[in-house]
């Protein structure tokens, strides 16, 4: 019988202690924001001195952590409670954008101390576009002056880049939309955005994040048309806005006549409907013959797949514009309609390396098919062309535009001796 104690099992391992600075902090902007507000009222209305001050908290308090009640602080006054008001059971200061004077000048000036804070603090740059477009989805709650007074800083703001245009997004929020709120706050905004640089800069803006057809959602559905937009922020004093709104619907309206006119290409209509489809087209959206060719250039391109090989694909595009010449004849009834053809298929040859031989065959099919005449073809050769392809495209043509030469030539003398 063994008396040995029968021992125990124990727990085995490293047992590490919890280091203080390891626990979760309370999230507690109290103190944080009492040390803005006092740091705000000291230094007043001199937004330099706000600057300066700015930049050396940085160092002693947690600007990552509160960047939201930081950005409350200096639009507000004070932190934001859900709709917009400022809580009133914290400590609040009066020196803030919403205090100051409602002009162009002092909003410039207040952008500049945003701007050397985000410079300064990188990590900001996130936190202050999310913030702006929680201040655009709590309009309602302000008053009117500042309103007007985000809506410039805002403006500015995009203009140096500061934030993306992105932040316009809450202005389609139906709460701010259904009142009017969104389109008055956007006059305000793209008059000092366009002031600080210019519509094309704007449009380039927009078009990056997808923004530049979404601009009628500042109004209700029942007031969402060309006309109504163009009305509105012409009689603002914004009519650069709304020739770009204009442009944009013409653009949209093409994407959708060319998507159209590949879809019946696709099903095999006939060329009488699809002409007549068309014209019609052509009337409701105003599109001139010059821009139709084009139109119809591209989708008889894109409507068949197109073989890899360079000596094949030759052969296949006769093919295919021989069969589609009778659309593109109806569409070149002026002489502009046919430069802007030859042009068209010039960029395509150069752009489609593949078809970079074809470029002569097709202009000599067209030519054939009434399509293009000898006058257009001699006035792309001489003046009309671009400059992709250039010197490859006018050697192929060199032969063929001898032949015409001669022919007018000829032509002129025949005349004369029959006088």
């Amino acid at each position: 019988m063994n008396n040995q104690k029968q021992q125990k099992p124990t727990l085995t391992g490293q047992r590490f202690k919890t280091r203080k600075r390891d626990e979760k902090e309370r999230f507690d902007p109290t103190q944080f924001q009492e040390s803005i507000v006092q740091g705000l009222n000291q230094t007043g209305s001199d937004l330099e001195a706000v600057a300066k001050f700015l930049d050396a908290s940085g160092a002693k308090l947690d600007y990552r952590r509160y960047a939201e009640t930081l950005f409350d602080i200096l639009v507000a006054g004070g932190m934001l409670a859900p709709g917009g008001s400022v809580s009133d059971d914290l400590t609040r200061t009066e020196f803030c954008l919403f205090t100051a004077q409602e002009d162009l000048e002092t909003m410039q000036a207040y952008a500049q101390v945003f701007n050397k804070l985000i410079r300064r603090y990188k990590y900001l740059e996130k936190g202050f576009e999310e913030e702006i477009k929680k201040l655009l989805l709590f309009l309602k709650g302000f008053t009117e002056s500042e309103r007007n007074k985000l809506a410039m800083l805002t403006g500015i703001l995009l203009a140096n880049g500061n934030i993306s245009a992105a932040v316009i997004g809450s202005l389609f929020n139906e709460n701010v939309v259904k009142e009017g709120v969104s389109a008055a706050f956007a006059v305000k905004l793209f008059k000092s955005w366009i002031y600080e640089r210019d519509i094309n800069a704007v449009a380039v803006a927009l078009r990056k994040v997808g923004m530049d057809n979404r601009l009628m959602e500042l109004f209700p559905a029942n007031k969402r048309s060309c006309e109504h937009f163009s009305k509105y922020f012409t009689d603002a004093g914004l009519k650069e806005l709304s020739d770009f709104a204009r442009n944009q619907e013409a653009i949209g309206s093409r994407k959708e006549l060319q998507k159209e006119l590949q879809e019946m290409m696709a099903r095999g209509d006939n060329f009488k409907d699809i002409i007549a489809y068309v014209r019609e087209e052509m009337k409701k959206t105003s599109i001139s013959e010059q821009l139709m060719i084009g139109i119809v250039w591209s989708s008889v391109m894109s409507c068949v797949e197109w073989n890899k090989k360079e000596e094949l694909v030759c052969e296949q595009s006769i093919k295919h514009l021989k069969q589609y010449s009778p659309l593109l004849k109806a569409f070149t009834s002026q002489g502009a309609s046919e430069i802007i053809l030859l042009v068209k298929i010039q960029e395509y040859c150069y752009d489609n390396i593949h078809f970079m031989k074809a470029f002569q065959k097709i202009v000599v099919l067209l030519y054939k098919a009434d399509v293009l005449s000898e006058e257009a073809i001699l006035k792309w050769y001489t003046e009309a062309h671009v400059a992709k392809g250039k010197s490859v495209f006018l050697e192929q043509m060199k032969k063929f535009v001898e032949w015409l030469k001669h022919a007018e030539e000829e032509s002129e003398s025949e005349e004369e001796e029959e006088n």
